[in-house]
């Protein structure tokens, strides 16, 4: 089993073959969309990195640019690019490539897991939640809302925002790290306004979380960009 250097290493002719062939277990199992399927591995190279490869088949979406079909791979790539760029925490992009193989448009994305983050999900849903002080909990509130002001402010709406795809790191000294995952339907929007509107929508009905953290989230968005938010 190679190394992720080797990997990363690898001739662009040989890359695709070589990561797709990396044993893994399905974390995603692969499902039927947009008219092809996708599914996700976890994958640990020959010296103990753990992985995530996203595995796609005719797995694309289209709009205006791409009135014939893009992999959403590639649209993912961009995000994460983007994302990065501004100063968000998201999975290392290790290699994201496409190639047509029978007649079929088969695609691939890497990623470098986020160790030692959990999903707030599953933070809630395990009771984790009840560790914390309110000052820290208001402090993981405030930097989020922070987070997603810089993310609005720059016109880039997630698109899938839900607890499941926010993860957060709380060191022993109380230092607070955020990243976001599953970047798939993200996307520029026109303003900053409809990007913010989509994703906290999205995110109140999804979300379970109780007012004192509403309010906080609330607060870091007001500090970062100026103005309340507006649902």
């Amino acid at each position: 089993m190679s190394s992720l250097i080797q990997l990363l290493e690898l001739p662009a002719g040989e890359a695709f073959e070589q990561w797709l062939s990396t044993p893994g277990e399905w974390v995603e199992e692969p499902n039927a969309r947009r008219g092809g399927i996708s599914g996700v591995q976890r994958v640990r190279t020959g010296d103990g990195r753990l992985l995530y490869r996203k595995q796609q088949v005719d797995h694309c979406y289209r709009d205006w640019r791409h009135p014939l079909g893009e992999p959403t791979v590639l649209r993912e790539r961009r995000a994460l690019q983007a994302f990065a760029a501004l100063g968000i925490r998201v999975p290392r992009l290790l290699y994201c490539g496409t190639r047509r193989q029978a007649g079929q448009l088969q695609a691939l994305l890497v990623t470098e897991a986020l160790n030692g983050f959990d999903s707030l999900e599953a933070i809630y849903a395990h009771g984790m939640q009840h560790g914390w002080d309110a000052a820290l909990r208001a402090r993981i509130f405030q930097q989020l809302g922070q987070l997603l002001a810089r993310l609005h402010a720059a016109r880039w709406q997630h698109g899938c925002l839900y607890p499941k795809h926010i993860f957060l790191r709380v060191s022993p000294h109380g230092r607070v790290e955020l990243a976001l995952l599953d970047l798939e339907k993200s996307r520029r929007r026109l303003t900053s306004r409809r990007a913010a509107r989509h994703d906290l929508r999205q995110l109140r009905r999804h979300a379970w979380w109780g007012e004192a953290e509403w309010r906080s989230l609330a607060s870091g968005y007001r500090q970062a960009c100026g103005h309340a938010i507006e649902e």
